[in-house]
């Protein structure tokens, strides 16, 4: 596998196995041909509120956010933060399970890294992102 990241645990244990998140990263990564340094953080609620309102500008706390950073010699490095708590919430209102919504989560912040992106709103539901995501979930779940 392509991916030599880490599994980064922000002040908890993570919602998922450290193997489960390397593994899906990896599968995504390697499906998509790149090579990147990722971490992937687990927060809770009030930290992933802090960071939305900060560099999205939303005062709530929101499922996933991903950043991409610049790093020396062209190589892609990213992190992918999650919040365990707003993944539950999503799972009951779409009838999925936590796992399957946080392996959801993981590959959409990956998919962020390597640059996918999706409108707001409904619209993102039909999105070329969301698409790819969903068969990569449907594969890893």
């Amino acid at each position: 596998m392509p991916w030599v990241g880490e599994v980064a645990v922000g002040g908890r244990r993570p919602a998922l196995p450290a193997g489960t998140v390397r593994r899906v990263v990896g599968a995504v990564l390697a499906r998509e041909r790149r090579d990147a340094d990722l971490s992937v953080t687990f927060l809770g609620p009030r930290t992933m509120r802090r960071l939305n309102r900060r560099y999205k500008g939303h005062d709530a706390p929101t499922d996933v956010i991903a950043f991409a950073l610049p790093a020396p010699g062209h190589r892609l490095v990213g992190d992918i933060y999650v919040c365990a708590s707003v993944a539950a919430a999503e799972a009951r209102r779409h009838g999925v399970s936590p796992r399957e919504e946080l392996i959801r989560l993981v590959i959409h912040g990956v998919l962020h890294v390597l640059g996918y992106d999706h409108p707001d709103g409904a619209r993102r539901l039909r999105s070329a992102m969301w698409r790819r995501q969903e068969r990569y979930v449907s594969r890893l779940a």
